[in-house]
């Protein structure tokens, strides 16, 4: 009979962590994700769920609702870009909770620091997170991933399941959309449509 973790184990090489079969070809062997290791990673899944979000309790309780669900079962990793594989379990959380959401009327709680800002020249940390937010999903999730995340254009890609030379165009027009948020201009339609990206 097998353990449970050697169960995961062959589990992990036959399925990826959003659930999607994964191909079978010549791998490293996987390693198990350890919950010890969960900790060093918060900050950085913060700052990005901040900018999923678009505010910071909700990203709070998404990076919360996050852990729990990593933390329900084993995990195994094919690589060493842990931070990858917990920003795609952040993004699924995340789809999950929208869709969610979207099944019932939006109510939320006001706290202070939700105050419309006062206009200063210089830009707040929420009026950045929140135009990052506006961005078209695979923009946002690009920008969130190499500008937030400090994640290179190959980890990316992989974590996003897309090629290199997309997570550039990509980072590229959410780059663009972020700024052209913060001026408080238009969005070019050309910037606007994530099919424009490929």
């Amino acid at each position: 009979m097998t353990s449970d973790v050697e169960t995961a184990q062959q589990e992990a090489t036959r399925t990826s962590p959003d659930g999607d079969v994964a191909d079978r070809g010549p791998r490293s062997r996987p390693h198990l994700l350890s919950p010890d290791r969960l900790s060093d990673h918060i900050d950085r899944l913060y700052r990005a769920a901040w900018a999923l979000c678009g505010s910071k309790h909700d990203a709070e309780d998404l990076v919360q609702e996050t852990l729990l669900n990593v933390l329900r079962r084993p995990r195994f990793l094919r690589d060493d870009n842990e931070i990858g594989y917990l920003l795609r379990a952040l993004r699924n959380t995340y789809a999950n909770q929208h869709r969610t959401a979207a099944r019932r009327p939006r109510t939320r709680e006001l706290f202070e620091d939700d105050a419309p800002p006062s206009r200063e020249t210089a830009l707040t940390a929420r009026e950045i997170m929140q135009a990052i937010a506006s961005a078209p999903p695979s923009y946002r999730d690009a920008v969130i991933a190499v500008d937030l995340l400090g994640l290179s254009y190959r980890e990316a890609a992989r974590s996003l399941r897309t090629r290199e030379a997309t997570i550039a165009t990509r980072v590229h027009r959410g780059r663009s959309h972020v700024a052209w948020q913060l001026r408080g201009e238009s969005i070019p339609p050309t910037h606007a449509s994530p099919s424009a990206a490929g």
